[in-house]
């Protein structure tokens, strides 16, 4: 295991944290569950019915021992969830709308968040980001001064770690989202013990090109700054304008960052899509994520593609979160 997880693993061990995971049936989050269980640094809590979840882990030779299962259709307290999704909802459900929501396992899980009965959530293995993530946006809701949820991906090989944002969820971010995606990917940044240098990237360093694209990067710079004046922020860059320093000296000599950024903003969806996943494949980074941030409780969405590992981990930084809050 690798330092960066042996560090997650040290800093959530004991503090009973509980993590749902409303996937009950998906092979991929019974062995990690298990394996998580059996290690014991977090409390799963697998969303299922009972007899269905116990006998594919059976199938699989998976132990569920310390792993709880919570079956909506038998919970004890749903009316009282229920009455608080209303609450919640605040108009927009009727208690026998609730009623039938909250048998979506993904809105029971959060609802579980939501009401202090966990700590956390890790979905997405069998749905959609919009499945994971819609539940948490009408629910556990966006911290106050914040207005968007955001994804990112950190970036590990061997002892380099980097922050690559937002790579999961806003396809055309404005100034002011840029701006605090860049605040809090900074926050994530630190919860890895990284010592965050921001870098908010375009297809222009310092006005080298002159378009609306280039003018939104240097418009959220400013943003930043003027949000957060402690934090080491700069822009607009290319890439390696940002992180090779001999670069850096040319086209922005006058840069703090000085081709040394650890965190990247990309200024869009489809430019942070297809960063992260050249990193991943050319690069041979391993890309753990994507971790979502600026909500009031974690939750966290997986890809579809993913496998065991990449369940554990997430769930582990999905506790991080819990202990960094």
């Amino acid at each position: 295991m690798s330092d960066l997880f042996a560090s997650i693993k040290e800093s959530v061990s004991g503090k009973g944290i509980r993590i749902v995971f409303p996937e009950g049936k998906d092979e991929r989050i019974l062995a990690a569950v298990s394996r998580l269980a059996a290690e014991g640094d977090i409390q799963p809590l697998v969303i299922g019915n009972e007899k269905e979840v116990t006998e594919k882990a059976n199938e699989l030779a998976l132990s569920m021992e310390n792993v709880e299962i919570v079956d909506p259709s038998n919970f004890t307290g749903f009316e009282e969830m229920v009455q608080k999704f209303v609450e919640r909802r605040n108009g927009k459900a009727t208690d026998e709308q609730a009623r039938k929501i909250l048998f979506d396992e993904n809105y029971f899980g959060t609802m579980l968040v939501y009401t202090g009965q966990a700590h956390g959530l890790v979905s997405g293995a069998a749905h959609s980001t919009a499945d994971t993530v819609r539940p948490a946006l009408q629910i556990i809701k966006t911290k106050q001064g914040v207005k968007r949820t955001s994804g990112v991906f950190i970036m590990v090989r061997e002892d380099e770690k980097y922050v690559f944002a937002d790579c999961a969820i806003n396809i055309a971010p404005d100034s002011q989202d840029l701006a605090e995606i860049a605040i809090e990917s900074a926050k994530t940044a630190r919860m890895f013990d990284i010592d965050p240098r921001v870098a908010l990237l375009s297809f222009s360093t310092k006005g080298s090109a002159k378009s609306p694209e280039t003018e939104k990067v240097s418009e959220a710079v400013r943003i930043t700054k003027e949000l957060d004046s402690m934090l080491t922020v700069d822009g607009e860059f290319q890439f390696d304008a940002a992180f090779v320093p001999s670069v850096a000296a040319k086209k922005a000599p006058d840069s703090e960052i000085k081709g040394n950024a650890n965190v990247f903003v990309f200024p869009s969806l489809e430019a942070g899509d297809i960063g992260y996943k050249i990193a991943q494949r050319l690069g041979n980074f391993e890309a753990v994520g994507p971790v979502l941030q600026g909500l009031n409780m974690p939750v966290n969405d997986l890809s579809r593609g993913c496998n065991e590992e990449d369940v554990y981990k997430l769930a582990l930084i999905t506790a991080a979160q819990t202990v960094s809050e």
